[in-house]
């Protein structure tokens, strides 16, 4: 009777073990063969003789063979403590996988010095840093690498399938055993790796074994025994920082950069516009402190003087305020003062009433920054959210004269031509129910005897400052728009107008939108026409947009 199982044996009653094959778990290479030799002894001696037989044969002499819950083991004797571990076999599973892991090594090899890896590698420009993403450009394009790459998978597949098998076989040997296996699994390089091995190649290879290299810092990392394995890295070619071009020369250094950004030393550093003092000058050292101590003094040296009309009134002279009043503060710039402009920090007017008048003024202001005409002035919102309100101080004893000051400071301020004063009256009263003061507009008095009181202003101030302003200088910063005088004097001259346009839109009024002032000043102190003010706006947009960190920002039409 002969009989193949796959466990071992002595774990089950047999009827009969003439011939037997079996498979170890220990050794799944051996065949056992046990004759029959239980037949010759009694009956209580066959199942000790076998069991002994099996220890002999499967534990070579140094244990007794142990089988439980489907596992069969040998219970080593003290003078061999490593009765389990089969050396031979666990040397020869781990010398298998030497072996594969070189085949491995090979097959690497051989394709990076394949003629389709190598052929890719001469068809890459020199004249330009490539970074992975560009690599993997020319990668994906080029079929037959991509071939070669595929050849190259499926042998490593047939081998790693191998490997993984002689590892299964391994583990089960050296269960119980007091050392584990030793190996090491090749891992598959992925094609992020390809592609760092094309840069280090081409950057790393000034030595005999090449080093690696590092995109992150733009540098190589060299093997321990060669001393420099780093070859000239070309310019990195992209926006922003990056060159626009590598000089022709060298090709390590920037030959162009992009727009906002200047050559300086080989290099692309971010373009800062120069100052605009020689255009227009706009900085003031007057804190809000000083200027409320110098207003309450009527300085005059804060005065911006300017030229007072109205046809309905005059200065120092009694009117009846039943009707509206207009009248204005304007300063002629464009004829007069042609080299400066004008920043207004506060408004006041001294109003006198007739003694137990019940009347009280009310302005509406209007505040036109550089000239044009009465619509292109926008609405002064007095005590409106954050918006001051006026602060009345009275000149007299009497109380009959008062200074009304509205206060912008340094958060208000605002570029002035000529400032509106729409002045009415209303009457005010007291409410005998609720004593509180009320308000309610005068009746037409036909009847003079009926007057409710006269009223006089006897001055119209503006406070600020003035500033120095060249219109020429700015017509020729614009003029180099289209004529630049030398190669990037374009790109400083947009530069240094989308800082002049921004640093005037800043002293826009309150609003949730600005104001485009920067468009007025171009219309009435340059006197450019609508479709040039267009043009240029939208130039500057365009650069702007290539900016590193652009900032844009809405701005309402102001002037037509």
């Amino acid at each position: 009777v002969t009989e193949t199982r796959t466990g071992p044996l002595g774990c089950s009653n047999y009827d009969n073990l003439d011939s037997v094959s079996s498979v170890l778990v220990q050794s799944p290479e051996n065949k056992v063969q046990l004759l029959g030799l239980q037949v010759l002894l009694p009956e209580h001696l066959r199942e000790r003789f076998v069991a002994a037989a099996l220890s002999y044969i499967t534990c070579s002499s140094e244990g007794e063979l142990v089988c439980r819950e489907n596992d069969c083991w040998c219970k080593c004797s003290p003078t061999f403590p490593e009765c389990n571990c089969p050396d031979a076999d666990i040397q020869a599973m781990e010398d298998s996988l030497l072996q594969i892991q070189d085949s491995w090594t090979t097959h690497n090899r051989q394709f990076e010095e394949s003629e389709e890896f190598q052929a890719l590698l001469k068809r890459l420009p020199s004249d330009r840093f490539l970074n992975s993403t560009a690599i993997s450009q020319y990668w994906i394009m080029d079929t037959n690498v991509q071939h070669r790459y595929q050849q190259l998978g499926a042998s490593l597949k047939v081998l790693l399938k191998k490997m993984h098998r002689i590892v299964r076989r391994l583990f089960n040997l050296c269960k119980r055993c007091h050392r584990q296996p030793r190996f090491r699994l090749p891992k598959e390089r992925s094609l992020s790796f390809w592609w760092n091995r094309i840069q280090s190649l081409l950057y790393c290879g000034e030595s005999t074994l090449p080093g690696t290299f590092l995109e992150q810092s733009h540098s190589c990392t060299c093997p321990y025994d060669q001393s420099s394995c780093q070859g000239p890295i070309p310019c990195a070619l992209g926006e922003g920082s990056a060159c626009a071009h590598c000089a022709s020369d060298n090709s390590t250094r920037c030959g162009s950069c992009n727009p906002g950004y200047v050559l300086a030393q080989g290099l692309c550093r971010p373009e800062v516009a120069e100052s605009l003092e020689n255009f227009l000058g706009l900085e003031t050292d007057l804190q809000d402190l000083e200027l409320k101590y110098l207003l309450q003094k009527r300085d005059s040296r804060i005065e911006v003087h300017s030229i007072f009309i109205s046809n309905d009134m005059r200065l120092g002279s009694w009117f009846d305020p039943s009707w509206r009043k207009r009248m204005l503060l304007t300063l002629k710039s464009n004829k007069y003062k042609p080299g400066l402009v004008h920043v207004m920090l506060a408004l006041s007017l001294q109003i006198c009433l007739t003694k137990n008048s019940t009347l009280e003024p009310v302005m509406a202001i209007y505040v036109n920054p550089f000239g044009g005409s009465h619509s292109e002035s926008w609405f002064m919102p007095v005590n409106e959210g954050n918006f001051p309100d006026w602060e009345r101080t009275n000149v007299d004893a009497a109380a009959q004269c008062q200074n009304w000051t509205i206060t912008l400071g340094n958060r208000w301020k605002t570029f002035f031509e000529t400032v509106h004063v729409y002045l009415r009256s209303r009457i005010k009263s007291l409410d005998d129910s609720s004593n509180e003061t009320i308000y309610y507009e005068p009746l037409e008095m036909t009847d003079p005897s009926k007057n409710l009181g006269y009223m006089k202003i006897n001055t119209l101030q503006v406070f600020g400052y003035s500033l120095p302003f060249d219109p020429d200088a700015i017509r020729d910063l614009i003029l180099q728009l289209d004529y630049p005088y030398t190669q990037g004097s374009q790109d400083s001259a947009l530069l240094q107008l989308i800082e002049l346009r921004d640093r005037v839109n800043q002293l826009s009024p309150p609003g949730k939108v600005r104001l485009d002032l920067f468009s007025c000043l171009l219309r009435h102190r340059l006197k450019l026409a609508n479709n040039e003010v267009g043009r240029i706006q939208s130039s500057l947009r365009a650069f702007n947009s290539k900016l590193p960190n652009p900032v844009e920002y809405e701005t309402g039409k102001l002037c037509s």
